[in-house]
């Protein structure tokens, strides 16, 4: 069973910076799709980027501008860097894993292994 450990939540104004960063506990096979999706309270779970096999990564419009995915592979993580926040950005945002290729990066069906969620919060 493979794990995603998520690190680098927390709290901050509008305008601020966080780096929010996934490890799977093994190495993942290729080809794969890792992403980052939010969800806010009472709302739908959204794709907001994506990564597959160290292509050209996708982005919601929301994000496209402030947002920045990227990955190491040699520390087995991929990051989301996050720049520009906004209130809006507020909720939980969790890692996601599809074992597969997928056409649609941004969509919450395609993924079968997710983190746990940790928070974002965006205010003044």
């Amino acid at each position: 069973q493979v794990n995603l450990e998520e690190s680098g939540g927390g709290s901050v104004q509008p305008g601020g910076s966080l780096r929010l960063s996934c490890t799977p506990s093994q190495r993942l096979a290729r080809p794969n799709c890792m992403a980052w999706f939010r969800q806010a309270p009472g709302k739908e779970r959204e794709g907001v980027a994506a990564l597959c096999s160290s292509t050209t990564p996708y982005y919601s419009d929301s994000a496209q501008g402030r947002f920045m995915i990227s990955e190491d592979d040699a520390l087995n993580t991929v990051f989301l860097q996050l720049r520009a926040l906004k209130s809006d950005d507020t909720g939980v945002f969790y890692c996601a894993v599809s074992t597969h290729w997928t056409w649609a990066p941004l969509s919450v069906r395609d993924y079968t292994i997710w983190g746990q969620g940790i928070e974002v919060t965006v205010s003044s």
